[in-house]
């Protein structure tokens, strides 16, 4: 199968004059899919969050009832937006681009509201949102060497977060006011320590990014000037690439396949 429609190719299967066209009409409507369609409903569910969590002043448990509901449909649709695209392979570029886009801007507008409504210390909110941020600016500085791959504490990370803001957006008090401080800590603890381990493999996956860039320069140089034959050269560039795979992170992707998984990365922490 070409992937070209049949309309496309004159139904013989060989690209007919709009062909190319055709192809295009379709990838064109592939963005309309289902993945996209809830990405776009968390985009437009962040300033209704806004509105909601403000509105009286901020302060009434029945509009903070409402922003919760918001709030909690965004997290939902963040779980199956990724999923679905995945799963059936519906992942497009602006996908790849929104979606991370949709999960920041919605975290950020619970986390600056409530520390501007002083239920939260902007420390707290200044931690997480730095760390999300920087976490992503290293992802594509480093996406040359490869892909530094989603943890089981990156996931465990993003659902503790999801819980602890969730409880300070509600009005509650009592026990749950005092339980949802701890599942805070929790979800600031696990920010950190897994940002400071992102840090760990980043440095890793460069040096051994940077270690494979020079051996193969080497041996390239070498070959060219007749010093080594193509036979030792071949052996060097192998025990070059198996140096350099024991060196990298775990899981991480080689630096050839990493411009389909550098954003999908990120989402694979939900």
């Amino acid at each position: 199968m070409t992937g070209v429609p049949a309309s496309a190719t004159g139904g013989t299967g060989t690209p007919a004059p709009g062909g190319k066209l055709g192809a295009a009409a379709v990838d064109q409507a592939s963005l309309w899919n289902v993945a996209n369609l809830l990405t776009m409903v968390r985009l437009l569910l962040v300033p209704g969050f806004v509105m909601l969590m403000l509105a009286d002043g901020g302060y009434d448990p029945a509009w903070r009832a409402w922003a919760w509901a918001a709030f909690a449909v965004a997290m939902i649709t963040d779980v199956f937006d990724g999923h679905l695209a995945r799963t059936y392979n519906l992942v497009t570029d602006f996908g790849k681009i929104a979606d991370p886009i949709a999960d920041k801007a919605i975290m950020g507008a619970a986390l600056i509201c409530l520390s501007s409504l002083g239920d939260l210390p902007w420390w707290v909110t200044g931690v997480i949102l730095g760390r999300e941020l920087g976490i992503t600016l290293m992802r594509f500085l480093v996406i040359r060497y490869g892909v530094i791959p989603a943890s089981r504490g990156g996931k465990m990370k993003t659902l503790a977060q999801g819980t602890a803001v969730g409880m300070y957006v509600l009005a509650l008090t009592g026990p749950l006011a005092t339980f949802r401080f701890w599942v805070m800590a929790v979800a600031v603890a696990l920010t950190v320590l897994t940002g400071l381990d992102y840090v760990r493999q980043a440095v890793v996956l460069r040096r051994a990014g940077l270690a494979e860039v020079a051996v193969a320069a080497a041996v390239s140089q070498a070959a060219s000037s007749g010093t080594v034959s193509s036979e030792a050269a071949s052996s060097e560039v192998v025990s070059s690439e198996a140096a350099t795979s024991e060196a990298a992170p775990s899981g991480a992707a080689p630096s050839g396949a990493v411009s389909s998984e550098a954003a999908s990365s990120e989402a694979a922490e939900k």
